[in-house]
């Protein structure tokens, strides 16, 4: 008579090597074959200030070459938030290429963080200020506990409210500006607002902070102290840690949720950073069955000259 045996439960080491298994790595380079349409906003702005892509592109990269202090600093950000620094690299020259006019060094933002020191900026909307205004009924569902220990889910949380109940709409008697929240709160100089090396907006810093705390022990940002929101996103010696902080976060969201590890792929977390919104994007992505996730035209350029990037390095 044969032994009965019961089943034996995998181990945690099995299990955890079949979850990895299921996370696929994406190929380098880009999908498209050629690059996807440029915003006409970008396009505009490039037209402006007479110039082109190439010629931007070109002078962000020797700026680059130049600073050692500052790619010294990539590397040292990179390495304590575990993301390779060519991430953070291409960051900085897709804003630099398509969504800012130039960058003309790295000191020019040390010099800029210093002159936004002592102006008072708060972030409020038609005299009331953005704390107070999420304190509103419509808001309680962001109040639960899981959601307020969370700076990201905690900001996206009254992002996604304020879209779906204010934006352009009225609400007791008041007429609401059809505009996302950040630029109805968080840029009060004028709409479209971005600052610093990464282009950063107070935010997605605001979103950050508790990822770039864990990791670098600043001080976490709160909404009421908009100075120092502001440094954050002016002085590169903390900005650098936000950038990264938004890159890892993406790939921790791509990899969660869309089952696909998109570390090797500096074009796609280029897209990411361009586009914002990673954890919804991933669960998107999932949901087409492709195999791949796109970049876009900002990615595009990131992974076409992937070389010339790589060079700084």
């Amino acid at each position: 008579m044969g032994l009965l045996l019961s089943p034996v439960p995998p181990t945690l080491s099995l299990i955890q090597s079949a979850q990895a298994q299921s996370v696929r790595t994406v190929p380098e380079g880009n999908r498209y074959k050629n690059q996807p349409k440029i915003p006409y906003a970008s396009a505009r702005r490039t037209s402006s200030a007479k110039s082109s892509y190439d010629a931007k592109f070109d002078k962000v990269l020797a700026v680059l070459k130049r600073d050692r202090r500052l790619m010294g600093s990539i590397k040292r950000v990179a390495r304590k938030y575990n993301i390779d620094p060519i991430h953070i690299i291409g960051a900085i020259v897709g804003e630099h290429t398509y969504n800012y006019d130039t960058l003309d060094s790295a000191q020019s933002y040390y010099v800029k963080a210093l002159a936004y020191a002592g102006i008072n900026f708060d972030f409020e909307l038609n005299g009331e200020h953005v704390d107070t205004f999420v304190e509103r009924p419509q808001f309680e569902r962001c109040s639960k506990e899981h959601i307020q220990k969370s700076s990201d889910r905690r900001w996206s949380c009254y992002e996604n409210v304020w879209n779906s109940k204010f934006r352009g709409k009225r609400v007791d008697g008041v007429r609401y500006p059809k505009k996302n929240f950040n630029e109805a709160f968080f840029q009060p100089l004028y709409a479209g607002q971005s600052f610093g090396l990464g282009q950063l907006s107070p935010l997605t810093v605001l979103k950050m902070t508790d990822r770039v705390s864990r990791q670098s022990n600043f001080r976490k940002l709160k909404a009421s102290n908009s100075d120092a929101v502001y440094k954050a996103t002016m002085d590169p010696n903390i900005s650098l840690h936000y950038m990264a902080a938004i890159i890892q976060d993406s790939i921790a969201a791509y990899k969660s949720v869309g089952k696909v590890d998109i570390s090797k792929n500096p074009g796609l977390t280029a897209t990411l950073y361009n586009l914002g919104d990673p954890w919804s994007r991933a669960a998107k992505f999932r949901r087409t069955g492709r195999s791949w996730p796109r970049e876009n035209y900002y990615g595009w350029l990131v992974n076409d000259r992937i070389d010339d990037l790589r060079a700084l390095l």
